[in-house]
Parts: C-alpha cells; sequence; structure tokens
C-alpha cells in the first residue's frame, strides 16, 4: 500500500510541477492584462501548495514519524507569511518571481527532509533569518538614495570577507570556502558577491569612460585573484562572468565581452597546471569512471542518479547517497525523475527572464545594473551548477540558489 502511495504521488507531483512550468512561461503572454496575470498567479499557488502537501504526506506515511507533520505545517506559516507581507508592503513586487522563490524553497524542504531531517531543519532555520533579511532590504532601499554613494566601502568590506576567508578560512576539497564559528559555517563569499554587484553598479552609474572602466576592472580583479589564492575557482570564475556582464550591458561593447571569454580561457588552461584539484576536476569531467574509486566518485554517483531515475524516478523516498548541496539537483533527478529536473531548470529559467525584463524597464541605470548583476549571478550560479551535475562542464562546487 505504501510503494503504492509513494508512485502515485510521484505522477501527481510531476503532473502539478508540469503545469506549474507552463504557466511560468504562458503569462508571458499577457503582459497587459494584470487580471489574466493575478489568475495565472493564483493557480501557480494553488499548484505549489499541492506539490508541497504531496512531498510532505508521502514523507509522512512512508516514515510515520509526527515530527514531519509539525515541520510541514512551520513550513506552511511561513510561506504564507512570505505573501501576506509582500503583499502588504511590497504591492509592485513581481509575482512569478515570488511564486518561484517559494516553489524552489518547497522543492528543496522536500528533498533535504528526506535526505536528513536534521539537515532540513538547519535549513529552514537559515530560510527563516534570511526571508526576515529580505523583507528589509526593498525597505530600506526605497526609503534612501545613498546606496550608490557607498562604492569604495562595498568594495573594502568585499575584499576584506574574501581576504579572512583566505587567512583562517577552513578548507573543503582543496579550496578555502568557509569561516566557522562553533555550530555554524558560513561562505562570506556569498554575502561578497551581492557587495561585488553594488560595488560594479555603482561604478558604472557614474561613468563608463575608458578611465572608469579601468577602475573598475583593477577591483574587480582583486576580487577575483583572492578567490583564486583561496582555491575557490568556482566562485572566481562566477564574480568575473557577472563583472564582464555588466560591463558589456552598460558599454554595449562586444569585443570587451569577447576578450573576457579568451581572458577565462587562458585562467582555465594556467587552472590545469597550477592547481592540482583543477586537474583532477577536468580529469573528472573527461573520464570520470577512470577515476571513480578518487576524483570521478562523485560525478559518476550524480550521472548514476540521473540515469536510474529516469523519465519518472524513484519517488519519494529513495536511499542512494547523494551530496545534498552541489549535487541536489541529481537528487532530485533520481527521486523525482528527469521530467520534474526539466521543470525545475525552466523555473530558474523564467526566473532570470522576469528578472532581466524587469532591470530592463528600470530607468534608474544604479538600480538597473544592480538588478541585472543579481540575475546574472542567479543564472550563472544555476548553470554552473546544472553542468556540473550532468558532466556538460566540470564540476565548480557552485550550489543551486533557494535549491
Amino acid at each position: 500500500m505504501v510503494h503504492l502511495i509513494v508512485q502515485l504521488s510521484k505522477y501527481i507531483m510531476i503532473i502539478l510541477f508540469l503545469i506549474y512550468t507552463f504557466l511560468c512561461f504562458h503569462l508571458f503572454k499577457y503582459p497587459d492584462k494584470p487580471k489574466k496575470q493575478k489568475h495565472i498567479y493564483n493557480l501557480q499557488r494553488f499548484y505549489m501548495f499541492l506539490i508541497h502537501l504531496d512531498g510532505f504526506l508521502v514523507l509522512f506515511v512512508t516514515t510515520m514519524d509526527t515530527k514531519i507533520i509539525g515541520f510541514y505545517i512551520a513550513q506552511l506559516v511561513l510561506f504564507e507569511s512570505i505573501y501576506l507581507i509582500y503583499h502588504k508592503f511590497y504591492k509592485n513586487a513581481s509575482e512569478l518571481v515570488l511564486n518561484n522563490m517559494v516553489m524552489m524553497l518547497c522543492i528543496s524542504m522536500i528533498i533535504l527532509t528526506r535526505i536528513s531531517f536534521d539537515k532540513a531543519l538547519r535549513q529552514f532555520v537559515f530560510v527563516l533569518a534570511g526571508t526576515i533579511f529580505a523583507f528589509l532590504i526593498p525597505l530600506i532601499m526605497q526609503k534612501g538614495t545613498m546606496f550608490r554613494k557607498l562604492t569604495w566601502t562595498y568594495a573594502g568590506v568585499g575584499i576584506l570577507g574574501l581576504l579572512s576567508v583566505l587567512v583562517v578560512g577552513v578548507a573543503s576539497r582543496g579550496a578555502k570556502l568557509s569561516l566557522t564559528f562553533g555550530p555554524v559555517s558560513i561562505q562570506p563569499s556569498e554575502f561578497v558577491k551581492i557587495l561585488f554587484v553594488f560595488f560594479i553598479a555603482s561604478m558604472l552609474y557614474k561613468s563608463t569612460d575608458l578611465k572608469q572602466l579601468a577602475i573598475t576592472s583593477g577591483v574587480s580583479a582583486v576580487f577575483v585573484l583572492i578567490l583564486v589564492a583561496s582555491n575557490d575557482l568556482g566562485g572566481a570564475l562566477l564574480y568575473f562572468f557577472t563583472y564582464l556582464v555588466m560591463i558589456y550591458v552598460a558599454t554595449k561593447k562586444f569585443y570587451i565581452f569577447a576578450g573576457g571569454l579568451a581572458f577565462v580561457g587562458l585562467g582555465m588552461y594556467a587552472g590545469y597546471h597550477l592547481f592540482s584539484h583543477v586537474k583532477n576536476r577536468i580529469v573528472a569531467w573527461l573520464d570520470p569512471l577512470s577515476v571513480i574509486d578518487k576524483a570521478g566518485y562523485q560525478v559518476c554517483q550524480s550521472l548514476f542518479a540521473i540515469g536510474t531515475g529516469g523519465l519518472f524516478g524513484f519517488g519519494l523516498p529513495n536511499k542512494i547517497p547523494i551530496v545534498s548541496k552541489d549535487f541536489i539537483i541529481a537528487a532530485i533527478s533520481e527521486e523525482m525523475g528527469g521530467i520534474f529536473d526539466v521543470c525545475l531548470i525552466m523555473v530558474c529559467v523564467s526566473c532570470f527572464l522576469m528578472i532581466f525584463n524587469l532591470s530592463m524597464q528600470m530607468k534608474d541605470a544604479f538600480y538597473k545594473y544592480v538588478a541585472l548583476g543579481l540575475g546574472s549571478v542567479y543564472a550563472l550560479q544555476v548553470l554552473l551548477t546544472v553542468g556540473g551535475s550532468t558532466k556538460f562542464i566540470p564540476m565548480t562546487g557552485v550550489t543551486p540558489p533557494l535549491v
């Protein structure tokens, strides 16, 4: 009976997510019809909460752990509070971005709870703290114009944050990524990349002449080089591509973007010969089976999970061990199937398209560059995560946002 419930719920979740994903793009047909858009957003929320309920119902039925019920209710209260507060105080916020954010958090909580209840609970605490902080940011930015004037504050705080990791950071798989404070471990680069975007936006907002571009490029290079020195090459790649996109949009000069891509190629070639863990990841990318007991183990596990999950997955829960951070996409594909995984990627794409669309509508150059920069960080992070999990590109150790 339990097996039947698991299998049935799997297909229900896939169908619901297919409909949700279709609506993400269907609403772009009605740019000037707010009532139609509102109806679509309400439908999305309905299907989203059905997916959330379905996932936790299966987890409860298969474990009979009453903690699952309490955890589900706590999440439901948080998600409803998010909608209530945004609709009360931020009436002009993008409903699509809001829906997609909550949708991805729902999927995250379902998968992490299956993998480890303690990890999911810990992540929920961080989500709660992040949500409270996120509520304050738009309010603060609406009330002041000083943010475009804090150029060197962004640069100074950001560089100090990355230097702290370089000096006293904890190494993980060859790279210094985090600072540890008792039981809590944080990655400053996740916060610094926001400061990095604000720094570039505030520089380009003032001017895009040659001198300003040279200063911007020089300081950006300091950020990237510190990450390289920390062996955080995935982070360095993310920062550099974000810089390239923002510079290209501000200047409209393609040769700068093309030159940056060529520089990335040279950097990757140098990294292959200078860093042993980079060489290991390249080998694991080209032929993971040849080093399956060493550097290729995680990539092989990811490919096995994706392959054995097929189109429809095994359903929740499954017991094949998969890393809960870098390879969470593979875990989702294994359990929910390739169709569900593709839908998740398309939701990420729709989210970026909406952010890009909103940034292009902004008349204030500073906020336009900020929105574009943060949207680029998001899109690049998704690309690096999905590409690494599927062996499309070498694994960079970058985690998927929200999931």
